[in-house]
């Protein structure tokens, strides 16, 4: 039997290895909620009227993945994640790419459109894959172009408010 064609998610004629910046989201396989748990800081004082403020407890596999995005920068010289959280059960990243004109780049420039990105996103599948001891994530993997500083703060603010909203997520599971 054959299987159903994805629509491709990307941009018709859009050179995703041009400087930029990218939101990424990739999810574990199945949504399985293996990278951690949202926990809550009460603080010392009860009944204060403030709000729990929820955080992240990584996993050993979310600990995996945290160090795997902290080296993306040693493997690819020209993108920097300087935004991401790491859910229970998927990651959001700000990417940003800048191709370095110099000939000083570890990496060569991609030979085709559209390379960096997936390059970039299939090499933090494997690194972390490899030292979990078993493929934790899902096939492919969501991406969006952010094209002008509004977007960027929007995405930035719903990463910062991520763990806040997790009951709430597309992605939540129990």
């Amino acid at each position: 039997m054959e299987l159903p064609k994805r629509k491709s998610l990307r941009l018709q004629s859009y050179d995703y290895s041009q400087n930029g910046a990218y939101f990424i989201t990739i999810c574990t396989q199945n949504k399985k909620c293996i990278l951690g748990d949202i926990g809550m800081d009460t603080g010392d004082i009860v009944g204060d009227g403030v709000l729990d403020i929820p955080f992240i407890m990584l996993s050993h596999y979310g600990k995996i993945v945290e160090q795997t995005i902290l080296d993306i920068a040693k493997t690819y010289d020209d993108v920097e994640i300087p935004k991401y959280i790491i859910m229970p059960n998927h990651i959001h990243m700000i990417v940003h790419i800048e191709n370095k004109k110099n000939g000083l780049s570890r990496t060569p420039t991609p030979t085709r459109a559209n390379a960096r990105i997936p390059s970039m996103v299939s090499t933090l599948k494997r690194f972390s894959n490899k030292k979990c001891g078993e493929s934790i994530w899902q096939r492919s993997y969501h991406e969006h172009v952010i094209r002008n500083q509004t977007s960027y703060e929007e995405i930035w603010q719903y990463i910062d408010t991520n763990p806040i909203k997790w009951e709430l997520d597309c992605y939540y599971t129990t």
